[in-house]
């Protein structure tokens, strides 16, 4: 985990594919939970696996092994391990569900793996399971460090209509800091929620764009969404076309341009 808005989240979710690593999609290129808001890039490389390999989880990344036996009591490690290769197996099939079930059960045999909590929180997600999905991305970041998926924990807060945890989730990132993709999503989100609050001027300000680059990454893209709608909203017609019209040179294919056009030709 599309870019700025595009119709609730909500609505979607189902649908929605996994990115190859796990927010649900929201917003510009339709995402996935609470109304219009952006979609939070995962971190969270979904173990890919290789079918050739032995030994309880060997189709797993090095790391994500080593990971699970320094957190994992020595008698569940295989059982862990092999739970933590059928759940990535299922979430890249898009089989939420089931991946959660696994990591369900693996999280039991190891509550102290960042992973397990990883993949789980954005099995959740996936599934609108907002609430469990936050409680899971929290204990993640608390035992990781974390910020990558604050732009879910935003977004879930959003769909449970804590407004007021949604500002202050804002406020920890600015104190945390985190990734220049991370920052992006979290700005989709924020601006999204301004956006719906009727606050146009501030959520202008959190995605405006320093630049419109010809090389500018997906993430950046969905952030300049926002900041075209907020545009419009402002009455600043032309900037919001200057900006649509560089979303569309880059990704003429995103989701919700159609709506922003139509937007942005609305008399104020």
């Amino acid at each position: 985990m599309s870019g700025a808005r595009g119709g609730d989240r909500r609505d979607d979710r189902r649908g929605s594919k996994a990115q190859s690593s796990g927010g649900a999609s929201r917003d510009g290129a339709k995402r996935t939970p609470a109304k219009g808001s952006g979609r939070p890039a995962d971190r969270g490389k979904t173990p890919r696996r290789h079918p050739t390999a032995v030994g309880a989880g060997a189709d797993l990344p090095r790391w994500l092994r080593e990971e699970v036996v320094r957190t994992t009591k020595k008698d569940r490690r295989d059982a862990t391990l092999n739970l933590l290769s059928a759940a990535a197996g299922s979430f890249e099939e898009g089989r939420y569900a089931a991946a959660r079930k696994k990591l369900i059960e693996a999280k039991a045999l190891s509550s102290r793996a960042g992973a397990i909590r990883e993949l789980l929180a954005l099995s959740c997600y996936r599934l609108g399971f907002w609430q469990e999905a936050l409680r899971e991305i929290r204990t993640y970041r608390r035992i990781t460090g974390d910020t990558t998926h604050m732009a879910i924990e935003m977004d879930s807060l959003r769909a449970l209509e804590r407004f007021d945890d949604v500002h202050s989730t804002w406020r920890t990132f600015q104190e945390l800091g985190g990734s220049p993709a991370a920052e992006a999503e979290l700005r989709v989100v924020y601006g999204s929620f301004l956006l719906d609050g009727g606050d146009a001027q501030n959520a202008w300000d959190v995605t405006r764009p320093r630049r419109l680059s010809r090389d500018a990454p997906e993430w950046e893209v969905r952030r300049w969404y926002v900041a075209a709608r907020a545009a419009a909203r402002l009455g600043d017609r032309e900037t919001a076309r200057q900006i649509a019209k560089a979303i569309e040179e880059l990704d003429p294919a995103l989701p919700g341009l159609e709506d922003l056009h139509d937007e942005i030709a609305q008399p104020g």
